[in-house]
């Protein structure tokens, strides 16, 4: 079997595998994995001689063998909701406008939400993602349906994705306004919350709705998960106050900061600090290129910013990164393919990272940011991959070919294939 083209040998239903024969690693060579209860029990350089002898065996036909992906920051109650809940002006604010409006009109209900969701997913799934992180909005107006719809949703998923649901509060919740908010989010940890997520760049109280989230989470037992600093202000900096009360409290479980914008308008010795703090509160950040390239920066025509946080500062200082697409074809950010691979060749493009590295950011650094083991392609990994019909990682990322197998632990979970034919026509 060539490097190309159609794997017949996959081509529906339940295979578990004990062997994968005749994959190519990321450096290059040309391997035979043994995979035994779901993890890698050996990985050997390929035997030519060897054939596949039973239906647990399989000839990957030299495609290459990567991690699975992950997607750190989703937002599934509203994925695929462009048409739906369109945004004319197209900033965040306008986008906040349009969600809460179509809202109260009755348009976002419990069977819509897990119907999109449900697709969401699939569609994360058949890219290669087998561990998705969403947030879900926990509202005064709404209370815990959309988390009641999204854990419906994630059941359908068992044993083929990893789901964490990062209840995100909503603003006000601090002070005699937030009564009803904290309510709902009492009613959601009673539902189900693996996160606690909140914005305090557009709290009244920044730092009492840290504070808040601190004491509810650790009353919980569960982590954080914050959209922090969503602006282009350099004067702006709750990343700051949020690293060191993580500190000043000791809280212990996992922790992350999402966008942080505004750390990458500042001067490199601020940056230089604010990303140590971080490393030391042993929080994860995560940039999210496609919705911030498309919300922020409208008001600025001249030398317009990425909207990205100061990626390169953060990874000296030894914090892992981790990048997401956040919002997919709604009115946050009207596009989005629902592939990593789209997110990592931002990563490249717009954050000027190498290939390899922006390709971390959406397999390995995320597992470690959501407290999964990694996928190393070592002995004792979990059998977590996907199969791509691609020359490197590079190439992967460029071309993003829709010829791909999923696996998760060792479980074929899905597939896809991508069809092309050039039409010459002959004198």
């Amino acid at each position: 079997m060539g490097g190309s083209g159609r794997l017949a040998w996959l081509d529906g239903g339940v295979v578990t595998l004990t062997w994968l024969r005749n994959a190519r690693l990321a450096d290059g060579r040309v391997v035979d994995v043994e995979i035994v209860d779901g993890l890698i029990a050996q990985v050997a350089s390929h035997d030519p001689s060897l054939e596949v002898n039973s239906a647990s065996e399989v000839d990957l036909g030299g495609w290459l063998l990567l991690p699975s992906l992950a997607e750190p920051h989703a937002h599934l109650d509203k994925a695929l909701t462009a048409e739906m809940v369109p945004n004319p002006t197209g900033d965040l604010m306008g986008a906040i406008t349009a969600w809460s409006a179509a809202a109260g009109a009755g348009a976002i209900t419990h069977e819509g939400i897990v119907a999109r969701a449900t697709k969401a997913m699939d569609l994360l799934l058949v890219h290669g993602v087998t561990a998705v992180r969403t947030h879900v909005n926990v509202l005064d107006s709404i209370g815990a349906s959309s988390v009641r719809a999204l854990r419906e949703a994630a059941s359908g998923f068992d044993g083929l994705l990893d789901v964490q649901i990062v209840g995100l509060v909503g603003f006000p919740i601090t002070g005699p306004d937030g009564a009803g908010t904290r309510d709902a989010l009492s009613e959601s940890l009673d539902v189900g919350l693996d996160l606690i997520g909140g914005c305090p760049h557009l709290d009244p109280d920044g730092i009492g709705l840290i504070d808040l989230v601190i004491e509810a989470a650790t009353e919980a037992g569960i982590g954080i998960d914050l959209h922090v600093d969503e602006v282009l202000d350099p004067s702006m900096l709750t990343l700051r106050d949020f690293a060191r009360r993580i500190i000043e409290t000791g809280f212990d479980s996992p922790v992350a900061a999402s966008h942080c914008v505004s750390l990458g308008l500042q001067t490199p010795a601020v940056q230089a600090e604010v990303a140590a703090l971080v490393a030391d509160a042993n929080m994860s950040v995560f940039p999210l290129p496609q919705t911030n390239l498309f919300l922020q920066g409208r008001e600025h025509p001249m030398a317009t910013p990425r909207g990205l946080t100061a990626v390169n500062a953060l990874l000296d200082a030894g914090v892992t990164v981790a990048a997401g697409a956040d919002n997919v074809q709604d009115p946050f950010n009207l596009m989005g393919r629902s592939d990593p691979l789209e997110t990592a060749a931002l990563m490249v493009m717009a954050g000027h990272q190498l290939p390899e590295t922006a390709f971390d950011m959406v397999s390995n650094n995320v597992r470690r940011a959501m407290s999964l083991p990694e996928v190393t392609m070592a002995v004792g990994d979990p059998a977590d991959f996907m199969v791509i019909d691609a020359p490197s990682v590079r190439g992967a990322m460029a071309d993003a070919p829709m010829s791909r197998r999923v696996f998760r632990r060792g479980r074929l979970v899905a597939s896809a294939d991508q069809q092309t034919s050039v039409h010459r026509t002959v004198d």
